[in-house]
């Protein structure tokens, strides 16, 4: 565990890491928080959310903290939380791991409120987000390219289905967190800041559905061109049937074992059932030419 604390001129920042339960509930009750809320901060999977206690407010958001590419596609695998508590007079942050905005935020010297704090520190966790939707961006736009200017059957369905999972729980934190937002009060003069981080929640929000109604729209398509190439073979089988059907009835005639078989005593019966298959296979070609089947 490790906590840092900065004394800013009209308040105080507690920000633990990897905190231990005793420490934080310490921490909490001298600044009139209580255990319910420590719970939820070291709940691994905990979702956004506003809780209010008297004069201080509890939040909960989450910022992006891993790569998006690979495999990883749920919230816990993408992302890690960061818990606030604040009051007039003072904020604590918790979290599992190391945020690097944290360190720079700190740096700051001209932050005259916990809220003003919260505020920036809220900021940099949308900022984490920007990356990972234009990335989702240009990998849908690379599967468009190969459905539709290579081999399709060359994408990776497999790769399709990660992205899209981790548009989806991109996506549903955004609007978590956007709602979490619309309940926050801040003091007048920081309402011009809220309301910018609304709107960049609004942007990225529209992104990430972008991408997951990209990627749907890619997944259909792919099986819709699967089902093609399928009817396509079907189509070219069902042809070579239609040809050889009638020539194999005329063959398993003639290859019946009986003496009396009128034909069999004909000096040029052979090519007279030759040019009958051959005629019979014209007469099918055009037939399918003109129905344009082939």
């Amino acid at each position: 565990m490790a906590l840092s604390i900065r004394d800013y001129s009209n308040f105080q920042w507690f920000d633990f890491v990897n905190p231990k339960k005793s420490e934080l509930r310490q921490c909490f009750e001298d600044h009139g928080g209580n255990s319910h809320l420590m719970d939820d901060i070291l709940e691994v999977g905990h979702l956004p959310k506003i809780e209010k206690i008297k004069s201080s407010t509890f939040l909960l958001f989450r910022a992006v903290s891993h790569k998006i590419s690979g495999e990883r596609s749920t919230i816990a695998q993408l992302t890690n939380k960061i818990g606030f508590f604040y009051n007039e007079s003072v904020l604590i942050t918790a979290h599992q791991k190391e945020f690097d905005f944290l360190n720079q935020i700190q740096n700051k010297e001209s932050l005259n409120s916990p809220e003003e704090l919260m505020l920036n520190i809220l900021e940099a966790m949308l900022e984490t987000y920007i990356e990972p939707a234009q990335w989702l961006s240009d990998k849908m736009d690379s599967f468009e390219a190969e459905i539709f200017l290579k081999d399709h059957k060359k994408m990776s369905i497999e790769s399709l289905y990660f992205d899209k999972a981790k548009a989806r729980a991109c996506k549903k934190l955004i609007l978590l967190t956007q709602s979490v937002m619309n309940q926050i009060q801040v003091n007048p003069t920081h309402l011009t800041k809220l309301q910018d981080l609304k709107e960049t929640a609004s942007s990225l929000f529209f992104q990430f559905d972008e991408a997951l109604d990209d990627a749907q729209a890619l997944l259909n398509t792919y099986m819709s061109l699967t089902s093609q190439k399928t009817n396509e073979v079907m189509k070219l089988l069902t042809i070579f049937s239609a040809f050889f059907l009638p020539l194999t009835f005329i063959v398993g005639v003639y290859g019946m074992n009986f003496e009396l078989m009128p034909e069999l005593k004909w000096n040029y019966g052979y090519f007279v059932i030759w040019g009958l298959m051959v005629f019979m296979s014209l007469v099918i070609y055009f037939w399918f030419k003109r129905k344009r089947f082939i």
